[in-house]
């Protein structure tokens, strides 16, 4: 009996053994895994935690911007362009909540002007063109190329993701764009003719007396603008609830670049605005590199627009927000990353079809 005792006792005790073995290794293995993501060994950003200040070559200079990287996936990596112009990289602080766990690497990158990069005072750096080759130059900076560079751009870094791939698509292994259009006068034909008699008549004609009178940086204006229409159509949420990474970004905006780019009103783009009759509707079909458009359906731009910019690439898809307005990383949060990492993924499977249902 004794002797039967002790062989159950140790092969109870062997294969407990075994199956910690294999649970060890099992928790390795994922161990692994989760390090290789966030591993910076022997990266040239490494003394930096990923981020990088790179030097941009412009007519008026050599000025550096900001980027870091999130993650190590050799096949896919998202720039991110931020909208304003001249907001920040913070308001994408969201797709930290989903992008690692889908091993999806990423970089935040604040365009020349922005807060945390080089804000020179020449108003002639602030064209399209320039940004452009600003962007260029990033991608080479980063190493970004065919086999793996996903351009991300929202709102005005739509308008830069769209003319950065009129012109360099070639690098590029997808492309989206999220909540812009591909015209300035429909965005402004839009706001006036559908969301601006959507307003209270007695705010909307108090907000058009400020237009009138172009006091668009008296305070009252403003207050009616953000309650009243950013509440509806930038981001759905009380003033008092927006997340910090908004307001973050709207703190650091710089007005230099935003005005001269989008003008001075915050009701459409108007006055002496660089961007004021920006249109690449009869260009779009050129775009061959597989295409992400994403709407919201309370956006300040029209989502059927961007619906069309998705039938109009020759090989796009459509992604709506039925509950999301501009900024739809946060106001219709899980149909914008379950969309938008879908995307990715079926593009570096290579099981990307169109479908713009």
């Amino acid at each position: 009996m004794k002797h039967l005792i002790y062989i159950l006792t140790c092969s109870l005790l062997l294969q407990s053994c075994v199956n910690q073995k294999t649970e060890s290794h099992e928790v390795t293995k994922e161990t692994k895994e989760d390090i290789n993501y966030f591993d910076y060994t022997n990266r040239d950003d490494q003394f930096m935690g990923g981020i990088k200040m790179i030097p941009i070559t412009t007519p008026k200079g050599v000025f550096k911007v900001w980027t870091k990287r999130i993650g190590n996936n050799p096949k896919i990596k998202v720039l991110l362009l931020h909208g304003g112009p001249g907001m920040t990289h913070e308001i994408y602080e969201s797709f930290d909540g989903y992008f690692p766990q889908e091993g999806i690497e990423y970089y935040y990158y604040d365009q020349l002007g922005s807060y945390y990069s080089d804000q020179p005072k020449d108003k002639s750096l602030w064209n399209l063109d320039r940004f452009v080759e600003e962007v260029e130059q990033v991608r080479i900076a980063l190493g970004l190329n065919k086999d793996n560079f996903y351009l991300y751009g929202q709102s005005w870094g739509g308008i830069l993701g769209m003319q950065y791939a009129l012109k360099y698509q070639q690098n590029l292994k997808g492309l989206i764009i999220s909540n812009m259009v591909a015209s300035i006068p429909d965005y402004q034909k839009y706001s006036d003719e559908v969301l601006a008699p959507q307003l209270d008549p007695e705010v909307l004609k108090e907000i058009m007396s400020y237009e009138d009178k172009e006091d668009y940086s008296n305070e009252r204006y403003l207050d009616l603008i953000v309650q009243n229409y950013y509440t509806k159509h930038i981001i759905r949420m009380p003033v008092d609830q927006w997340p910090d990474p908004i307001n973050r970004g709207f703190k650091h905006l710089n007005p230099d670049v935003y005005v001269t780019m989008q003008g001075p009103s915050e009701f459409g783009i108007k006055g002496d605005a660089t961007l004021k009759n920006w249109d690449v509707k009869d260009q779009l079909s050129k775009i061959t590199t597989p295409t992400l458009a994403i709407g919201a359906q309370y956006d300040t731009m029209n989502p059927k627009e961007m619906e069309w910019i998705a039938n109009e690439v020759q090989n796009g898809s459509y992604l709506h927000c039925p509950n999301g307005s501009h900024l739809s990383q946060f106001d219709d949060q899980k149909i914008f990353f379950e969309g938008l990492i879908k995307f990715i993924k079926d593009v570096d499977n290579q099981n990307f079809d169109q479908d713009n249902s």
